[in-house]
């Protein structure tokens, strides 16, 4: 039998936290518990998808992954390595095998710089052009995305959003990363201009052998890109497993409702699961399972115990206190 593969990522009861300060001396008056004991692994290779509502995580902990918020507690283990006890040059040389795509296009590329500037910027600062100009560099970048070499000294405004974020997919790609994190990287695009984007990041997963973290809101775009999904809920991971284990039999409450959600072509739509009330604040989250305020399977022990986590054979593992039907 052969051996299943390390995970190139690992994140062990990740925590971040943000304080609430008050009062004239700015003392803390509790924390807004953003991401709240997070753990799940990647594949190389593997898209894992991530989902929720607004407000519930996701990006935060993207974010939190390439350094760009503190972790309040937990690990995250990179290629075998512990980002948390890394510093200095050590950490520099890992930081760059993983990137980030952002949400906005329009937001994420610096108005001052032209296309040259921005897709070899990161091979600048790292001292990787190894003799070659940036002109050869970002040409060939460009090319990867499927764009013209002859907009090099052009400026983001002068660019649609599809291109925008062709050229924030040359620049990530740039450090030939293991590892990308893309938050809702299609979420501001038309919808012709998605399905471009998406297939240009399959393409590029199965050239290069990419791992992505793939957060959005679309459960349909998540269908098509990713191997698992994991379903995110007040910071808190829900249910994980294969996509087609956890679209088919989903065992999750919440789960199910964000599923019956979606309309499927060919598909009966079974009865649309409503969801009373809004989501708690994770600067007050709820007692026991924070599901429990709108869930409309809920018993009384989920208000005082936090629910087990139940794992089949399959690796589809849910947090609930009820067994599914």
């Amino acid at each position: 039998m052969t051996e299943a593969p390390e995970p190139l990522l690992k994140v062990c009861d990740l925590r971040v936290w943000f304080p609430i300060r008050k009062g004239v001396l700015n003392r803390i008056a509790g924390q807004v518990r953003a991401v709240d004991g997070v753990s799940f692994t990647i594949l190389p290779g593997e898209t894992l998808g991530l989902v929720g509502e607004s407000g519930c995580g996701k990006t935060t902990l993207g974010r939190a992954l390439m350094g760009l918020e503190k972790p309040a507690g937990g690990r995250i283990i990179f290629n075998g390595q512990d980002l948390g006890a890394l510093t200095g040059q050590a950490r520099r040389q890992l930081r760059r095998h993983s990137q980030m795509i952002f949400q906005d296009p329009f937001s994420s590329l610096n108005p001052r710089m032209t296309v040259q500037e921005l897709v070899t910027e990161g091979l600048v600062h790292h001292r990787l052009l190894q003799g070659r100009t940036r002109t050869e560099s970002a040409r060939e970048l460009l090319a990867s995305v499927g764009m013209d070499g002859d907009c090099l000294f052009r400026y983001p405004h002068e660019f649609s959003g599809g291109q925008r974020q062709r050229i924030s997919l040359a620049r990530a790609l740039s450090l030939q990363p293991h590892f990308l994190v893309c938050d809702e990287p299609v979420s501001a695009l038309d919808v012709s201009v998605q399905a471009q984007v998406i297939n240009l990041l399959l393409d590029l997963r199965e050239r290069h052998g990419l791992a992505y973290l793939f957060i959005s809101h679309d459960l349909s775009v998540v269908r098509l890109m990713s191997h698992r999904v994991a379903v995110m809920y007040l910071g808190k991971i829900v249910e994980c497993g294969a996509t087609s284990d956890v679209m088919e039999t989903a065992c999750h409450p919440y789960t199910r409702a964000l599923l019956s959600a979606v309309p499927r072509p060919g598909k009966h739509q079974d009865k649309r699961i409503i969801l009373t009330g809004d989501l708690p604040s994770p600067a007050a989250p709820p007692p026991g399972c924070p599901f429990h305020p709108r869930c409309p399977q809920a018993l009384p022990v989920c208000a005082q115990q936090a629910p087990p986590v139940r794992t089949l054979d399959n690796g589809h593992s849910w947090a609930c206190h009820i067994t599914p039907d």
